[in-house]
Formats: structure tokens, C-alpha cells, sequence
């Protein structure tokens, strides 16, 4: 899927994608996943349906890129010679403006990932599995640092740990994730979890 994408894609110009996949996101936030068309992409980005399709083949494979060319740094990329340090700068990547509009379109996509099979497998795909293979590479850094015990058994939850800090902040507080809460989340509850 992968590389045909990137095949499929060699034509544009990174100026160009960047361009389109803002304008995707831009437009998903404001009509949701059902309610967005391809002949609605297409009219926004000034592109053709055909080109649309041609590119990235359907609608979910084009949201799960846009969101993950939305994150350009990866995970795995971030070491800063601490567990902690590592999990300060993963959350530098965004502000709180940011995060909040992120938070806001992965709820909505999350609603939609149950009832559309492909968009599920896109998103597994592109955002999902990156991120989970860049978290466990950290993790496997703080091991390999002696910051945590190769056998603690909170290696296998802190995806989990993460994943509920989100939905848990919102859920309960009605407020979404900001930098200073997953600072404090981190500090009080995953790196205690791990030892650290």
C-alpha cells in the first residue's frame, strides 16, 4: 500500500501535497469523515477527482497520510538520553492550539473507524503502527540505558497508559489533552509505572 502510494504520488510537488493534505484536514474538521466527498476535496484542493484517486487510491488512505504528514517528526527519531527527556520532547511536538485541534479530529475519526473497515486498516497502517514502533523503540532505549528493568511488566501498557490519559481527560474533565496535563501524566503515573 505503501509504496504505491508513494508512486502513485511522485508527480506532486512536496509543496503541493503539503498544501492538499492542509486543506484535507481543514475540511474534515469542519464536515467530520461521513459527510466528507472526494468531489468535495477536490473542490477545495483545485484537484481533480481523477488526479484524487489516482494519487492515493481512496478517501481513507488520503486522511490517514494528510494526518500523518501532519506529524513529521517521528518518535523513534526523538532521544535525548533520558526515558524522560524522550517523552518532554515526543510531547514538544505540538502546541496546545495544536493539540486541541488534533484531539478534536481524531475524535471524530475514531467514531468513524468502527463502521469503515478500510479507514481502519489506513489508519492502523500510516498513524497507528509508526507511532507504537517509534514508543517501543524508546522504551527499548531506556532498557537498553539500564533506565528500566527489561521485565517490568508496565512495558506492555504504556500505550494504553497514553492512549487513556487522552480519552480519560476528556471524558472525565471535559477538557482536552494539553502539554502541561501529559507532562504531569507522565511524570505522576508512566514513568512511576516503569520504575523511573
Amino acid at each position: 500500500m505503501a509504496e504505491a502510494a508513494t508512486a502513485r504520488r511522485s508527480r506532486i510537488t512536496p509543496e503541493r501535497e503539503a498544501e492538499l493534505y492542509a486543506a484535507v484536514l481543514d475540511l474534515l474538521r469542519e464536515v467530520g469523515y461521513e459527510a466528507l466527498t472526494m468531489d468535495a476535496i477536490a473542490a477545495r484542493t483545485r484537484s481533480s477527482k481523477a488526479t484524487l484517486y489516482r494519487q492515493w487510491g481512496s478517501k481513507p488512505e488520503l486522511i490517514a497520510r494528510a494526518l500523518r504528514h501532519n506529524k513529521p517528526v517521528s518518535i523513534e527519531d526523538i532521544d535525548t538520553g533520558s526515558l524522560r527527556g524522550d517523552f518532554h520532547a515526543t510531547m514538544a511536538r505540538s502546541d496546545d492550539c495544536q493539540m486541541e485541534r488534533d484531539a478534536a479530529l481524531m475524535r471524530g475519526l475514531f467514531h468513524a473507524v468502527h463502521d469503515n473497515p478500510e479507514l481502519h486498516q489506513a489508519m492502523r497502517q500510516l498513524l497507528i503502527e509508526p507511532e507504537i514502533t517509534g514508543l517501543n523503540t524508546m522504551l527499548r532505549r531506556a532498557v537498553d540505558r539500564g533506565e528500566v528493568d527489561a521485565d517490568n511488566p508496565a512495558l506492555d501498557y504504556v500505550i494504553h497508559m497514553l492512549v487513556g490519559g487522552f480519552v480519560a481527560r476528556d471524558l472525565i474533565e471535559d477538557r482536552t489533552v494539553d502539554r502541561a496535563f501529559l507532562a504531569s501524566y507522565v511524570d505522576a503515573v508512566i514513568l512511576p509505572a516503569l520504575g523511573v
